[in-house]
């Protein structure tokens, strides 16, 4: 099974590289996780209520995953009752390796494990084939730049990029504006592509994401400004 966290890591990866382009790379994967619970109906995503109280996330009885990654991610909104927010930052810690490992067994990324400046240890993910992204980057163009209706997948991978503010830097633009790109990702993200209670858990997984990113980012600028 492919899951939407690995496209999104390779959409989030320098292809030559193999470095993040985002620093918020794991909370990003960690919001893939729990938006692709939402989708499968394995978890409720319920609806953010004023400002000083954060959408909760809660596993649907009965609900049954196949893949590892996902199993896991339910097994860990099942301990107990969570914000999505707490949920995005506890489900990404350590995916971005275990992704990219299922990468390389699959023979599309190389692992590089090297030291910079000979004593900060870095792992790198450098592409080996792109057969996979290329394809994933058509799909994209079509719907975004194209017009084409997006299934399930394909709707949630674009809101997900959407909120982080990298689904015009995944497609070729074929003449349009890195604003027209946005704006048709808002859109896509907004649309009906799947059914209402799953597309709503799906942009509360999302939202919590942002919200996610945005209190790493706070947090980041007190630690370096005392």
């Amino acid at each position: 099974m492919r899951l939407i966290a690995e496209d999104l890591l390779l959409l989030l990866l320098d292809d030559r590289r193999g470095t993040p382009a985002s620093q918020h790379t794991d909370l990003c994967l960690g919001g893939a996780v729990l938006a692709e619970l939402a989708l499968l109906g394995a978890v409720t995503v319920s609806e953010r209520k004023g400002m000083w109280r954060s959408a909760r996330v809660r596993v649907v009885p009965g609900a049954v995953v196949e893949d590892e990654v996902l199993r896991d991610g339910l097994a860990l909104v099942a301990q107990k009752e969570r914000s999505a927010q707490d949920l995005v930052r506890r489900l990404g810690k350590g995916l971005r390796e275990r992704l990219g490992e299922r990468l390389v067994a699959r023979g599309i990324l190389q692992r590089r494990d090297e030291r910079v400046l000979g004593l900060f240890p870095r792992t790198r993910w450098p592409e080996v084939d792109s057969t996979h992204e290329e394809q994933l980057r058509r799909q994209l163009t079509a719907t975004l730049c194209a017009g084409a209706e997006p299934d399930e997948r394909t709707g949630t991978l674009v809101a997900l990029l959407s909120a982080v503010d990298r689904a015009h830097r995944s497609v070729d633009h074929e003449g349009l504006s890195s604003r027209e790109v946005r704006r048709r990702a808002k859109q896509v993200a907004e649309g009906d592509w799947a059914a209402d209670a799953v597309r709503e858990a799906v942009q509360a997984a999302t939202a919590a994401t942002v919200a996610a990113i945005a209190a790493s980012s706070a947090a980041a600028s007190s630690a370096g400004s005392s």
